[in-house]
C-alpha cells in the first residue's frame, strides 16, 4: 500500500509539472534558493567558528 501511495504522489507531481511549468519551475527555484541558503548559512558558521 506505501508503495502504491508512492507511486501515485510521483505520477501527480509529474502530471502538475507537464500541466504548469511556470508555477513548477517557481518552486523549484525556491527550494534551490533555500538550500543554498542553507549551506551558505553553514559555511558562514564554520568560517567564524575557525576564527
Amino acid at each position: 500500500m506505501k508503495k502504491a501511495v508512492g507511486w501515485i504522489v510521483l505520477i501527480l507531481v509529474i502530471f502538475y509539472i507537464g500541466t504548469n511549468p511556470g508555477p513548477a519551475a517557481d518552486i523549484a527555484l525556491g527550494i534551490g534558493d533555500g538550500i543554498a541558503e542553507v549551506f551558505r548559512n553553514v559555511g558562514t558558521f564554520f568560517s567564524e567558528l575557525a576564527n
